[in-house]
C-alpha cells in the first residue's frame, strides 16, 4: 500500500486528520468499528469476483486511475466494486483537493485495500489529477473511472476486452449505444452539448464515436503514457482522443451502463467547461 500526500514542492507527507479531539476516545471507538465494518465489506469484494468470458495473457494486470474530488459519499462503493473485477488490480486514486471527508475515507479504506493514494493540496482538476496518477501506474491497460458512481466499475470488464483480445488500441465505454439493464439518462440539455462536442470531435478526428466525452476510457499503458497531456479540467477528455486519433491507433465504443446524477448533485462540469472543451477539439486538431 502506498499513500503519499502531494504538495508544490514535490514533498510527501501524510494524510492526518485532525478532526477529534486528542481525549477523546468516542470518535475512535466509532472509527474503530466502522474500519471492522470496511475491512469486512473489503474481503467481500474480494471473495465475490468471478471468472472473464475471455482469455486473459500471462500475468495481465490492470491499472485504474480514479479522479476523486468531494467524493466522501461514493468512493468507498467504487472501491469495493474495483476490487470485485476478475483481474490483478492496480488502483491508482488521485484526491484532488477534497474538503468534504474523502480524505479521512480513504486513509481509513487504505488500512485494508492495496491502493495508490496520492493528494493534491489544492483542487486542480481532472486532467491535473490523471497526469499525476498516469506518472505512477504499471499495468498493461490503464483505465480511467470517475468516483461518483454514475458509471458501473463492473463495465470495465467488457470495456478492455478488445484491447485484450487485440481488437482495438483504444476502448471507449459509451452511454448512448444500446446496453442490456437499466440506465439513468443525462438531461436533455447535457445530452444534446456531448453529443454536439462528440459531432464536431468526430468531423476534425475522422472518428465515428457517439460518446467522446464519456469518463470511460481504456488504453494500454505504453500507448496513453506517451501522450504529452496539458489540459488540466474536462479538457482532457478531447485532448485525449484528439491526439490518439492523429496518431492513427484505432478507436472501438462498448455500451455502458450510466446513472446520472440530479442536476443539483452534478455541479462539477459547468457550460465554461463545455466552451473548452470546445475550444480543446480545434487546438490538438491542429497542434499536437
Amino acid at each position: 500500500m502506498s499513500t503519499s500526500l502531494l504538495t508544490p514542492n514535490g514533498g510527501a507527507s501524510t494524510w492526518e486528520p485532525i478532526d477529534d479531539h486528542p481525549l477523546d476516545l468516542a470518535p475512535y471507538e466509532f472509527r474503530l468499528a466502522e474500519a471492522e465494518d470496511l475491512a469486512d465489506e473489503m474481503q467481500s469484494a474480494v471473495d465475490q469476483t468471478t471468472d472473464v468470458d475471455y482469455p486473459l495473457p500471462h500475468d495481465f494486470r490492470l491499472s485504474v486511475i480514479v479522479p476523486v474530488y468531494n467524493e466522501q459519499a461514493t468512493i468507498a462503493t467504487v472501491i469495493h466494486r474495483l476490487l470485485q473485477l476478475p483481474f490483478r488490480t492496480e488502483i491508482a486514486i488521485v484526491d484532488d483537493g477534497s474538503t468534504d471527508g474523502t480524505r479521512d475515507v480513504l486513509t481509513r479504506l487504505a488500512h485494508f485495500c492495496d491502493l495508490k493514494i496520492f493528494y493534491h493540496p489544492n483542487n486542480l482538476g481532472k486532467g491535473a489529477a490523471i497526469r499525476t496518477a498516469l506518472k505512477e501506474v504499471t499495468g498493461d491497460v490503464v483505465v480511467i473511472q470517475d468516483a461518483d458512481m454514475e458509471y458501473d466499475p463492473q463495465d470495465l470488464a467488457k470495456v478492455i476486452h478488445p484491447l485484450v483480445t487485440g481488437e482495438a488500441d483504444v476502448s471507449y465505454g459509451s452511454r448512448f449505444l444500446k446496453q442490456d439493464g437499466p440506465s439513468k439518462e443525462t438531461s436533455w440539455v447535457r445530452q444534446l452539448g456531448n453529443q454536439t462536442l462528440t459531432c464536431i470531435s468526430n468531423s476534425l478526428t475522422g472518428l465515428h464515436l457517439t460518446d467522446m466525452q464519456t469518463a470511460l476510457k481504456a488504453f494500454p499503458r505504453k500507448v496513453i503514457q506517451q501522450l504529452d497531456l496539458h489540459e488540466n479540467r474536462f479538457g482532457i477528455e478531447p485532448e485525449i482522443t484528439a491526439k490518439l486519433a492523429k496518431r492513427n491507433y484505432r478507436f472501438v465504443e462498448r455500451p455502458v451502463s450510466y446513472h446520472a446524477q440530479d442536476w443539483s448533485a452534478s455541479n462539477k462540469i459547468t457550460w465554461k467547461d463545455g466552451l473548452a472543451a470546445l475550444w480543446c477539439i480545434l487546438r490538438y486538431r491542429l497542434a499536437d
